[in-house]
């Protein structure tokens, strides 16, 4: 199955399910991702964007654009910012999968955590930008957004570790005994229940947010694919666990950066200035939740390399290279582990 996506068979559909909508339709695809590929549409009546699953045999419940188009149309209104969702097409025999159109947002995109370009007041604004939404997030109110049932019952990181393990598995290309040590830690330490139940992002970093072109305003959170009810905290170590990486093109963190300097915020402040905006007490054992985040993105990547070998990647290039980092989030979700020993 082609990832080419057939413009005159989305203008047929748009023409009937869209008001308002004219072709025809120029698509230009994003670059970059790695999950679901992601068209601008160019057309007579204004720019959209469309979301589509990948094409191929997919794990079961991955890339469900269907809830993404949920979650966000839900949002609107609320304070977390996100685009306008426009209509969603669950016929996987229009184009070959299902998809979703939205409203194109135009803003700042930044891939470097380290904001090259910006004066340090200026960073200081756009991460305390990012702090404020993430809290936003969690602060949603499920019953008020009819997302109560956005995620099954129970312990959200017993449900996630054995999600992943089993994703994991399924993907598996190498024998990895740091993968197969995280993984039973991991096991052997899901906290209890705290009482936070909150919708997660599950994808949460800078990259992932369109800010305003003329301040620190976040104006969208892109790609709500990971998303469910969980626990926030599984968010916010993912922060923390992005910013622990390289500061390069691939590694997009800030190891190495004097932040300080910069004008950015240390890991700690981070953490506390999230807390107090949601009148949390300080976090105990961040270690797992760390460690969790490591686990999970490592099983993420692996399942991009998977894909990548077997021609189903959005950009089969970039996923073998991001596969070959597996083994080092590996490592680093067992150093995290031993932080909470």
């Amino acid at each position: 199955m082609s990832a080419a996506l057939d413009t005159e068979a989305v203008a047929v559909w748009l023409t009937q399910h869209l008001p308002g909508f004219a072709g025809p339709v120029q698509a230009e695809k994003f670059s970059g991702g790695q999950s679901n590929p992601t068209y601008r549409l160019t057309t007579p009546t204004g720019s959209y964007v469309l979301r589509r699953k990948p094409p191929g045999v997919l794990l079961k419940s991955a890339h469900a654009v269907e809830r993404e188009f949920r979650v966000q149309q839900a949002l609107a209104g609320t304070d977390v910012p996100v685009a306008r969702m426009l209509v969603l097409c669950e016929d996987a025999d229009v184009i070959g999968t299902p998809f979703y159109i939205m409203d194109e947002v135009r803003g700042r995109n930044f891939d470097a955590p380290a904001l090259p370009g910006l004066a340090p007041p200026d960073r200081h604004a756009i991460i305390d930008e990012m702090n404020r939404v993430l809290a936003a997030i969690h602060d949603v109110d499920l019953a008020a957004t009819g997302l109560t049932d956005y995620g099954p019952p129970g312990n959200y990181y017993r449900r996630q570790i054995d999600r992943w393990t089993r994703q994991y598995h399924a993907t598996a290309t190498d024998d990895l005994p740091e993968m197969t040590a995280l993984m039973a830690w991991l096991d052997a330490h899901v906290p209890p229940e705290d009482g936070q139940r909150t919708l997660v992002h599950g994808d949460y970093r800078l990259d992932n947010l369109l800010f305003a072109a003329d301040g620190p305003r976040c104006l969208a959170v892109l790609d709500w694919e990971l998303s469910t009810i969980g626990h926030p905290y599984a968010d916010l170590a993912a922060v923390i666990m992005q910013w622990s990486m390289p500061a390069t093109p691939e590694g997009r963190g800030l190891r190495g950066v004097d932040r300080a300097a910069l004008g950015l915020w240390s890991d700690a402040e981070f953490i506390a200035r999230y807390c107090k905006r949601r009148g949390l007490p300080p976090i105990t054992d961040f270690g797992f939740y760390l460690a969790f985040s490591y686990f999970r993105m490592a099983a993420i990547l692996q399942g991009v390399k998977k894909r990548a070998l077997t021609g189903n990647a959005s950009d089969p290039e970039r996923g073998l290279r991001l596969g070959r980092h597996v083994p080092e989030f590996a490592r680093a979700g067992l150093a995290a582990a031993k932080e909470t020993q």
